[in-house]
């Protein structure tokens, strides 16, 4: 009778052990879930909002309207986006009817009088309002080449600085995804310092065409900087950095040139950087 007993209480022992290293191992799994394995996309510009799509790379434009139940003409309509329909990865889409329009694609009809039941126009005709900026029909951004360098920073709250020192070889452009940040020339191996205090929430191989080894800076719950190109990283993710702190350094893009790529977003869209940027470097 005694062996039955041992037995039993050197299996509950294995039991007991193999329990608690099954639960680390689950636990460990739905860590990685949660963050490891959450799509780039997400980690580097956070979850799409109410309405939208983060695109994710090798994501088409067909094979999202058909996972979202939307026609295809639909879903092109809504975002501005002709054939060839081009998307690329971090971009929002939008998945819902804009303000004004039907789902089933037509825009509301208002109600107005008619001519003959309208009363004879009384007092100066009021002004017409001054045409909007064009926006961007990928990201929103309102494009205005009037404006000063440095014109937005302090209306967003933030201290900004130049990330590295060097020759601005590529502007901003709103309607071009190739162009969704400015570029600077700069030696391989230049220190690219962090363009405000803030807290990295990205580091590392980015997997993102046109980005590299990337490092993303949160500043403020509306505004992040991204930084590309780099040969190598610094900052590790959950860093807090100061304005001017060493990030990464220069590295080069994908034609053999060094430099930074360089981008600001406010509310995970792109924003011309130059805006926010001192005038003088």
């Amino acid at each position: 009778m005694v062996a039955p007993l041992c037995f039993l209480r050197r299996f509950g022992r294995f039991w007991a052990r193999s329990a608690a290293l099954l639960l680390v191992l689950v636990l460990m799994l739905d860590g990685c879930a949660g963050r490891g394995f959450a799509p780039v996309e997400d980690r580097v510009y956070g979850p799409a909002p109410p309405g939208f799509y983060r695109v994710r790379s090798g994501d088409t434009l067909s094979e999202i309207a058909e996972d979202k139940r939307i026609s295809m003409r639909k879903l092109a309509a809504w975002n501005n986006l002709g054939a060839p329909y081009p998307i690329y990865a971090g971009q929002l889409l939008r998945i819902e009817p804009p303000r004004g329009v039907k789902a089933g694609g037509g825009t509301r009809k208002v109600a107005a009088r008619s001519s003959a039941n309208a009363g004879p126009k009384t007092g100066p005709k009021p002004p017409s309002p001054k045409p909007a900026s064009k926006a961007s029909a990928n990201t929103g951004v309102l494009a205005s080449p009037s404006a000063k360098p440095g014109s937005a920073a302090r209306a967003s709250g933030v201290t900004w600085a130049w990330p590295v020192s060097g020759r601005l070889v590529q502007e901003y452009r709103s309607n071009d995804r190739t162009r969704q940040g400015i570029r600077i020339a700069a030696a391989a191996g230049t220190p690219v310092t962090a363009a405000a205090d803030g807290e990295v929430v990205y580091s590392g191989s980015s997997g993102l065409a046109g980005y590299g080894n990337l490092i993303i800076v949160k500043h403020s719950p509306r505004y992040l900087s991204a930084y590309g190109f780099n040969r190598l990283v610094l900052a590790s993710e959950g860093a807090s950095v100061k304005r001017g702190q060493q990030l990464a350094e220069v590295g080069q893009a994908a034609d053999g040139r060094p430099m930074l790529h360089f981008e600001i977003r406010r509310d995970g869209a792109t924003v011309d950087p130059l805006l926010f940027l001192p005038a003088s470097r």
